[in-house]
């Protein structure tokens, strides 16, 4: 599929008709080759929509079905201005009917992004909600638009719109999906360069097989680097368990230098992050010169896991701390539960003989 360039416009004033707000550049002319009979899956799209690139940097390139991207500033300096974002689309040949939205954003608690969504008669078809959770943190958030007749897509923004860095847009295919019976049913966007599904954390404690399965906050709670700025959780047990699993979602990590776990007072070590893959746009480097090694941290929520050593839970209260790792600032957590497992009488052991 080929690509077309693409610029970025910058429009002084904004008015509520869709065909009025139009932000587009007419050097973006429709692709004059015919489709052919059997037609290539299109390309995905990463938009870069920061406000700081350089004067002599050169256009984005970008898929046919990306007509033209511009941004429409807000009318005046009020804390209700909303920066806007358009990104005008054109559905590809084939059957596809939603389209894998997924953006980039500094979460600020006063400038949550949303996204709408325009058919070509100008009436809106979808508005996401806010995105984010306002942890104060670079993160992403994920959307599925439904595509008849979608012309545009706006991203509005509160402010100046500098918190909003980028977009990484995929069309959507189907095909039948199955799941065991009494497996818990997700509600699941599916991730392009992840297998992993959100984590829910559930309501009342739940026992299988002889494992337990218990919510120690749902919450999302900002962590840094030391004791007192960890996130504290004390839960009850009535007897040691043979193992424990602690699971939670991370935003904003240092993938090299994980949150950090305490239980009763002992550091256990970091804990495991399932990471994607490398070409994932939620990676993001930091580094203080481009000849010095540059650290990655991830824009986005991840699963981490750490066991805990048996040993150090007794029964009665238990106290775990979670902290971030290293030097690395600031991050979030949420959706923290833990799991134990205990003696089950069809369990599967060996029992190796005394030497």
């Amino acid at each position: 599929m080929s690509n077309r360039c693409i610029a970025f416009l910058l429009l002084a004033v904004a008015t509520s008709s869709l065909r009025a707000q139009e932000a587009y550049t007419d050097g973006l002319a429709p692709s004059a080759q015919p489709a052919s009979v059997a037609q290539p899956l299109p390309s995905s799209a990463w938009l870069d929509l920061r406000q700081n690139a350089a004067a002599n940097a050169k256009p984005q390139v970008a898929p046919d079905w990306i007509e033209a991207v511009g941004m429409i500033p807000p009318r005046d300096k009020s804390p209700t201005g909303k920066t806007t974002f358009r990104i005008r689309v054109v559905r590809p040949a084939g059957d596809y009917h939603l389209l894998f939205f997924r953006l980039f954003f500094d979460d600020k608690a006063t400038a949550h992004p949303e996204l709408v969504a325009w058919d070509e008669s100008g009436t809106q078809v979808l508005r996401s909600g806010e995105l984010g959770s306002g942890v104060e943190l670079p993160s992403s958030d994920s959307v599925i638009i439904p595509v008849a007749n979608l012309s545009a897509i706006d991203i509005e923004v509160p402010g100046d719109g500098k918190t909003v860095r980028g977009a990484y847009i995929d069309w959507m295919t189907s095909s039948e999906v199955v799941h065991p019976a009494h497996a818990p049913h997700r509600d699941v966007i599916p991730e392009p360069f992840s297998s992993m599904p959100p984590l829910h954390s559930p309501a009342q404690d739940i026992e299988q097989f002889g494992a337990v399965k218990a919510t120690l906050s749902p919450e999302t709670i900002r962590i840094g680097t030391t004791l007192p700025e960890g996130a504290a959780f004390r839960f009850g047990i009535e007897s040691e368990p043979l193992l424990a699993l602690l699971t939670f979602e991370v935003a904003n990590p240092r993938i090299d230098t994980p949150p950090e776990v305490y239980v009763n007072g002992q550091n256990i070590g970091p804990a495991t992050l399932i990471l994607p893959e490398l070409a994932d746009p939620g990676f993001r480097g930091q580094t203080e010169s481009l000849v010095k090694k540059m650290n990655f941290h991830y824009t986005g929520w991840l699963r981490a896991q750490k066991v805990v050593p048996a040993d150090l839970l007794k029964s009665g209260n238990n106290d775990i701390i979670v902290v971030n790792g290293g030097e690395s600032g600031t991050a979030a957590i949420r959706a923290t539960q833990i799991e134990l497992k205990y003696l089950w009488d069809k369990a599967d052991y060996l029992l190796q003989p005394a030497q």
